[in-house]
């Protein structure tokens, strides 16, 4: 199975020539051409999750709302119909008050969540539970607790259950909040294929490999439990110039 993460970046903001109704073509496309089989996408606004469930109709998909009165699902999760059976979903804020909707802590500039859903793997009858989520851009308190309450989840399953993390950590592999995971016993799928876990920059503000960054990977797919690590890339397409998005996308081949 292929799992595949996207910052496909918000339609709202001010990108001018990059904006998503210049790219989300090409945003689409390269998704498709890697042929996932599970999709975890942060940052999506309503307009693009109606474009994303229209051109990937053989996926059911999963999300949560950022507030009580939001219609965008900024971590939504896609899953092939065909391969998975869900069994179950749900999600939580990255905040002291993990339970009530909108809610930030830790000087987060912005509201965070994680959300998850537990799979059958429909040819064999195992499980998998993915879990996709987004940590604070400014506060580093708040991505260091973000990074604790998603660990603090996720070692509620039976060690050996497979589950993958997903999503834009807004750091690399030198920084707290990775190490949390980390000690959680979540492994780093890139590192595991590669030997490294910084092969440079992921987010690259719609310059590609012409961007300069202090801070290397920052989209991460994790795996923790009994799943074999079979690939992994990031992915660095472009068409004429322009990038489906400000951050690379990164894929994960596995075995449960």
């Amino acid at each position: 199975m292929r799992v595949m993460t996207c910052n496909i970046r918000y339609s709202a903001a001010p990108d001018g020539d990059n904006a998503w109704p210049h790219r989300k073509a090409l945003c689409i496309d390269v998704i498709q051409s890697r042929e996932p089989d599970v999709i975890c996408c942060q940052e999506v606004m309503r307009d693009q999750l109606a474009e994303l469930r229209a051109a990937f109709a053989d996926f059911d998909w999963t999300g949560m709302t950022r507030d009580a009165e939001s219609r965008d699902v900024p971590n939504a999760i896609f899953y092939r119909r065909e391969a998975f059976a869900p069994i179950s979903m749900g999600g939580y804020w990255l905040s002291e008050t993990p339970h009530v909707p909108g809610s930030s802590s830790w000087s987060s500039a912005d509201v965070r969540l994680a959300n998850w859903i537990r799979l059958e793997e429909r040819a064999t009858g195992r499980e998998l539970r993915v879990v996709n989520t987004h940590l604070d851009h400014v506060s580093q308190p708040a991505r260091e607790n973000q990074a604790r309450l998603i660990a603090e989840d996720t070692r509620a399953f039976p060690d050996e259950c497979p589950q993958l993390l997903t999503g834009d950590m807004n750091c690399d592999a030198a920084n707290k909040a990775v190490h949390t995971l980390i000690e959680g016993g979540w492994r780093d799928t890139y590192e595991a294929v590669h030997g490294t876990a910084d092969p440079g920059h992921t987010f690259h503000e719609f310059q590609g490999p012409a961007h300069a960054s202090e801070i290397g990977k920052m989209d991460w797919i994790f795996v923790r439990g009994s799943a074999r690590i079979l690939g992994a890339e990031i992915v660095t397409d472009s068409r004429d110039g322009r990038f489906p998005s400000d951050h690379y996308f990164v894929t994960a081949d596995l075995e449960l």
